[in-house]
């Protein structure tokens, strides 16, 4: 079955039949994932703690992969946010709870932003929840001159990838916004995971001091944080992507269309927690991240997306508006060089 027809069927029974075998949590499975995970991040930090000892430099040779683990670990966190890590919904939650303090991403308030995601992801009429801040060509060419340098600042790799990931540490979810009362759910999230954090903290600083182990896993977080606002950019952020205003916006469409297929090496597979295969995961986010492997290899239908490299990945980076005439992401070099863009073939790379 070709993708396109998945995407337009009118009955939701065809992608259920592919992906409803997939979306049964095993519990041996999990354990192990969450075990060997969980050990080679300890691993990983003790060897960075101590490495500290003899120097910065020789130290941060461990970070990486400290950051990775933590990658994964959080990735698993995002599993139980979906309900589908264990069969048990109370285990996944309380799971999720603990792992968003290793994370410092408080489980219960990231958990409702991400359900808004992937409830309206590729939805130009519901932008602004747990996305990348995308305009289209119109929106960007209407503002003013000083809103459209910030939109440029936003977008730029550095501050996609360096100021972003300090700012969701620092601020983004560890100070709760909107009225308490209103918004006590995510008030209880948040401060309840910076307590939390805060007691892990003094307790580790007991052990090894609190300035080696605060330079220690601030570098992972950074990180590891940054690493996955590369991922969730990527994840969505291509050339032949998906938007579509509320009318003719639909989810099949918006799973198989505008989630991406990051085809990784198989080691980086395993350590992003299959996060790759999006477009399986947006369209039955009850598959856990250990058998989107399975399913993609089982069926040809989810094997027929574009695929992207890891350099078509970088190559991404420059795209940044979405042109509703030709359909495609594009760059602001290409907007400053065609204006308001006449009826045109897609130029890929400018």
């Amino acid at each position: 079955m070709a993708i396109g027809s998945i995407a337009q069927a009118g009955s939701a029974k065809p992608w259920q039949e592919l992906t409803t075998p997939y979306a049964k949590p095993d519990t041996r499975m999990a354990m192990a994932q969450l075990l060997t995970t969980g050990l080679l991040l300890l691993a990983a930090m003790a060897a960075l703690i101590l490495g500290l000892g003899r120097g910065i430099w020789p130290a941060l040779i461990f970070a990486a992969p400290a950051a990775l683990f933590l990658v994964r670990l959080f990735v698993i966190q995002h599993d139980c946010g979906h309900g589908s890590f264990f069969r048990s919904r109370r285990v996944n939650d309380r799971l999720g709870r603990a792992l968003g303090v290793l994370t410092l991403m408080p489980y219960g308030f990231w958990r409702r932003t991400h359900a808004v995601h992937h409830a309206t992801s590729g939805n130009l009429d519901r932008r602004g929840t747990g996305d990348v801040t995308t305009l289209t060509v119109k929106e960007y060419l209407s503002q003013p001159r000083w809103r459209r340098l910030c939109y440029c600042l936003y977008r730029h790799p550095l501050v996609l990838l360096g100021v972003g990931p300090a700012y969701l540490l620092l601020i983004r979810y560890r100070i709760p916004t909107g009225n308490p009362l209103r918004n006590w759910d995510s008030w209880l999230s948040i401060l309840g995971t910076n307590a939390v954090a805060t007691a892990m903290v003094a307790g580790a600083a007991l052990v090894v001091g609190v300035g080696v182990f605060l330079l220690a896993y601030g570098v992972v977080l950074l990180l590891a944080t940054s690493i996955g606002v590369w991922l969730f950019y990527i994840q969505h952020q291509f050339e032949d992507g998906y938007w579509e205003a509320e009318p003719q916006w639909a989810f099949r469409a918006a799973a198989l269309q505008g989630s991406s297929f990051y085809d990784l090496p198989r080691v980086l597979h395993w350590l992003t927690g299959s996060i790759g295969f999006h477009h399986i995961h947006h369209l039955a986010s009850k598959i856990p991240n250990y058998h989107l492997r399975a399913c993609f290899a089982d069926t040809p239908a989810f094997q027929q997306v574009e695929r992207l490299s890891i350099w078509d990945g970088f190559k991404c980076l420059r795209l940044a508006l979405w042109d509703e005439e030709t359909r495609k992401l594009v760059s602001f070099r290409y907007v400053a060089r065609y204006g308001h863009f006449p009826a045109r073939q897609s130029r890929r790379g400018e």
